[in-house]
């Protein structure tokens, strides 16, 4: 379970790097252009902190799920909720909170075989 959360850590975060690039660039445009009016965004400094952070945290937490399963399932649960608070669920969204958030649940139930006890 922490390979297979590892792979879907990192598959999102690198999906999700496309997604803080176009929503980084929105924002920024709308800033330099105010005469294109794109209002896309509520919040525009939190869509581009989300934008950042949230591809950064899938893809340390899936590096992290082989190792330090808790803190790494932790930081793509993050990654996911950030995706969802910034961009909310649509069709350039669905993948990267999909592989992030089943990522994090498999990597916070994973436990080692050959341990008495998991990682609490």
């Amino acid at each position: 379970m922490r390979n297979a959360a590892g792979v879907l850590g990192l598959i999102g975060g690198l999906i999700g790097i496309f997604v803080g690039l176009f929503g980084f660039a929105a924002v920024e445009f709308s800033n330099r252009v105010p005469e294109a009016d794109l209002s896309l965004f509520d919040n525009p400094a939190f869509v581009q902190f989300a934008s950042f952070i949230a591809p950064l945290l899938c893809i340390a937490g899936g590096a992290m799920a082989k190792s330090r399963a808790l803190w790494g399932g932790i930081a793509m649960l993050l990654g996911a909720a950030a995706f969802y608070a910034a961009f909310g669920f649509n069709v350039a969204t669905m993948f990267p909170i999909g592989f992030a958030g089943v990522g994090g649940l498999l990597a916070v139930a994973a436990g080692r075989p050959d341990e008495d006890k998991a990682h609490f």
